[in-house]
């Protein structure tokens, strides 16, 4: 429990606790402002606090101490759209931070979609799609980090996903519960970071969905490195840019992705991997290309697996 009596963590396989999640996002969104972030006077080591004070953000978004505490202590009932857009500001939000804050402190004013609790199913026309992609790395994603549909070129840059069991085709357990991707992407770190973001950000939309929470608690228990991440609370929309790989058969790629959100299905997305081209990073595509299904049964192989003791 925390300061307000709130559980800042749930319990493994738990649903997430809304009010838990809004109160922890503030926090920490407040801890990582400086008085000089937002032309505040900095006094230094008289500071008791991480970031800006309550007393602070308040002022700067121009409600009320009193009505800003209840807020961060979880209660967001009767809280307008106007002042999470002035908390929004003072607090230098992103995008996907602002819509996070919104979907925790109002969620009734946002549908649930009525596909978080069905099977994942990817259209036939995609699944050709991906496969008439010749020399392009490519999957369709869900929004738990699923791996749903993937081509040729996808088995021979990340491994053959379809050696694993459905449950095991996530992003998530992968990245942090497989050795094999520690490897491969040479800034683990930042793409650790990403994955735990983009299950924040679906976590604010979706807190009682029974797959998530199972996730994250599987991932939470089994990885260190997943319940630091976690607790940041840092959330982020997938869209593009670049990631270092080092792959076991033909050396360093820097690869750039693209992500394009499906028109008919909010919660499925295809993404894209290219080289600059007549780069290096071209030429070891190219040569996974040319190698078929050799490169997929001599790359990562087994090793994708979550190792057993994780």
């Amino acid at each position: 429990m925390d300061d307000d009596g709130i559980r800042a963590t749930p319990a493994a396989g738990e649903p997430l606790d809304r009010r838990a999640e809004l109160s922890e996002f503030l926090r920490t969104r407040r801890a990582r402002l400086k008085p000089q972030d937002v032309g505040l006077p900095d006094f230094g080591r008289h500071r008791r606090v991480p970031g800006l004070r309550r007393e602070e953000l308040a002022q700067l978004a121009g409600v009320s101490v009193a009505y800003y505490t209840r807020l961060e202590q979880g209660n967001g009932r009767n809280v307008s759209a106007e002042v999470l857009d002035a908390i929004a500001r003072a607090l230098h939000l992103t995008d996907a931070e602002h819509a996070h804050l919104t979907h925790l402190a109002k969620p009734k004013q946002h549908k649930k979609s009525k596909r978080s609790s069905r099977p994942q199913q990817v259209r036939v026309a995609l699944s050709q799609l991906l496969n008439t992609l010749d020399g392009v790395p490519a999957y369709i994603g869900g929004p738990r980090s699923e791996i749903l549909a993937w081509n040729r070129m996808a088995a021979a840059l990340f491994g053959d996903w379809s050696e694993l069991p459905p449950p095991e085709r996530n992003w998530a357990r992968l990245v942090f519960l497989s050795p094999a991707y520690r490897d491969l992407f040479v800034e683990w770190e930042s793409k650790a970071s990403d994955m735990v973001s983009y299950l924040r950000l679906y976590a604010g939309c979706h807190p009682d969905d029974p797959e998530l929470s199972a996730l994250v608690g599987e991932l939470s228990v089994k990885s260190e490195e997943f319940r630091r991440l976690w607790a940041t609370h840092d959330v982020k929309e997938k869209g593009h840019g670049v990631k270092r790989m080092r792959h076991p058969l033909v050396g360093d790629m820097a690869l750039m992705f693209e992500t394009l959100h499906l028109p008919d299905d909010e919660e499925q997305f295809l993404v894209m991997y290219h080289a600059e081209p007549g780069s290096p990073s071209a030429e070891a595509l190219r040569l996974l290309a040319s190698w078929g299904t050799d490169a997929v049964r001599a790359g990562l192989g087994e090793n994708v697996r979550p190792h057993p003791d994780r």
